[in-house]
């Protein structure tokens, strides 16, 4: 094995021919984890006839999956950083494949949630992708690599609506699980080839109360949000679950602050540079699925409403699509603009085009062209934006703590999109127009949502404009002595 690919990123030098395949592996395994946010979207309609259940049974083929997600991304960040991060990126696409199979075998609906929680436990691929690359790759090649590998995330979920609804609508909805198993033992035989694993180990003991504490105030807290709107805000379950999410996590906290080797090293999280990072990500994570959320709808609602366009969901698919790949050619623009600015000015740019396209969209939504523009322009602001975070997480921590700082930043993001999906939800319930003896969601709600969209981008560069000037990992001086990925493990 390369020693260019086994020593830390701050040791610089000129990638080698191997580094390629690493970063084309790490990608694809990210993608097909991301396949599974959009999976059972074109289906959620039909679910409640697929598994003779319940809608609001059925929804929580969703909420299974964003629950283990919350849950397993910090947890297995950590036990990355202490036994290696390939080995649980391995044990991540496992559980994906597993969960794909038992929803593939399934006809009821306790299976099906089943292994949907099991694909959720498989979310933490992409930060354990991107703490491989600063172990793994040369200096010149982190920011592009980790750019790529955090636009995954948005490239997989654009590109795998179309295909999903395109199955769904052609053969049995049970083959879009097959598929993902199919696709994720193609990725895990592709790690076990190609992905080294990395020296650099924390080591220590794994914080077994503190991975239980955070897993019970996120799933209270979660809950609470995902599940209100369906419960009543004010419902006692509701009120009940989110002062059970304070009071956990607070009494989290003060464990965390005290344990000689904690989950999550809140006095790291403290620092500006993370801090600012993390409040920016759920910002942002909320400014994008607002997207996410209102323009399936309007391209699916009756052209009778005078807003809507009567597509299909292939058709739905078909227009988001475009988004991914701009991401993942904006993903490279953002590592150019991180080497020569640094990835602060990058996260700043990035916000800046999400917002204006909230707001081009807020004018234009009559016509399909319309939609994609405007998916495309926030595709290209999230591809900034995603590709800058990793730098700045990496820049401000350990190698020893990446792993489970990475987690943490995506866990971040996808509390901001939970947080957009409540919201939204509670907006375009109430702001609704009449058609046909049914109750839709208005014009104007979806304008107060994109408007919502717009200003929390606007909310992510602010923050972002907080975080302090500061040296990032990828740009450690020419002249330092690197350090062998063992010894800063046996530091650790």
């Amino acid at each position: 094995m390369s020693d260019a690919l086994t020593r830390p990123a701050g040791a610089g030098g000129s990638a080698p021919p191997k580094a390629n395949a690493v970063v084309a592996v790490l990608a694809l395994a990210g993608i097909v984890v991301s396949l599974m946010q959009t999976l059972v979207i074109p289906i959620i309609p039909e679910l409640p006839k697929y598994l003779n259940a319940s809608a609001s049974n059925t929804a929580w083929a969703v909420t299974a999956t964003l629950l283990a997600a919350s849950v397993a991304t910090p947890v297995v960040g950590r036990l990355g950083d202490m036994f290696g991060k390939r080995r649980m990126l391995l044990v991540s696409i496992v559980l994906l494949v597993s969960g794909s199979v038992v929803c593939g075998l399934a006809d009821s609906l306790v299976p099906m949630i089943i292994g949907r929680a099991l694909q959720g436990l498989a979310a933490a691929v992409v930060p354990l992708g991107i703490s491989i690359m600063r172990d793994a790759l040369p200096s010149d090649r982190l920011a592009g690599s980790t750019a790529l590998m955090s636009a995954s995330l948005g490239v997989g979920g654009a590109l795998g609506l179309p295909a999903a609804a395109f199955i769904a609508d052609k053969w049995d909805w049970h083959i879009l699980f097959w598929v993902s198993a199919a696709l994720g033992a193609i990725a895990f035989a592709l790690v076990l080839l190609v992905v080294p694993e990395s020296k650099v180990r924390a080591g220590g003991r794994f914080d077994l109360v503190g991975s239980l504490g955070l897993s019970a105030g996120l799933i209270s807290l979660l809950l609470a949000v995902s599940k209100g709107g369906d419960w009543g805000w004010t419902s006692g379950t509701t009120l009940g679950l989110g002062v059970a999410a304070v009071v956990i996590l607070l009494t989290w906290g003060w464990w965390e602050l005290r344990s000689p080797q904690p989950l999550v090293d809140l006095r790291t999280t403290a620092k500006p540079q993370v801090l600012f990072t993390n409040l920016a990500s759920i910002a942002l994570g909320f400014s994008m699925f607002a997207m996410s959320l209102v323009l399936p709808q309007l391209l699916q609602l009756p052209s009778q409403t005078g807003y809507g366009l009567g597509k299909s969901m292939l058709t739905v698919g078909l227009v988001l699509a475009p988004q991914g790949l701009v991401m993942m050619v904006m993903s490279a623009a953002s590592a150019r603009v991180t080497k020569a600015r640094g990835p602060k000015v990058t996260l700043m740019i990035g916000a800046l085009i999400v917002a204006s396209g909230y707001a081009l969209n807020i004018v234009l939504m009559s016509e399909v062209w319309h939609l994609i523009l405007v998916s495309c322009i926030i595709g290209a602001g999230v591809g900034f934006t995603y590709g800058a975070l990793p730098a700045l997480i990496m820049g401000a921590v350990e190698p020893t703590q990446t792993g489970a700082a990475n987690s943490l930043n995506t866990l971040m993001r996808s509390l901001g999109t939970s947080f957009a999906s409540a919201l939204a939800g509670v907006i375009l319930a109430q702001m609704t127009t009449d058609f046909g003896g049914a109750s839709l969601p208005s014009e104007n709600g979806f304008k107060v949502v994109m408007a919502i969209g717009a200003g929390a981008a606007l909310l992510a560069f602010a923050l972002a404009s907080l975080i302090p000037k500061q040296r990032t990992a990828a740009a450690a001086p020419a002249d330092a002595e690197p350090q062998e990925p063992a010894e800063v493990g046996a530091k650790a």
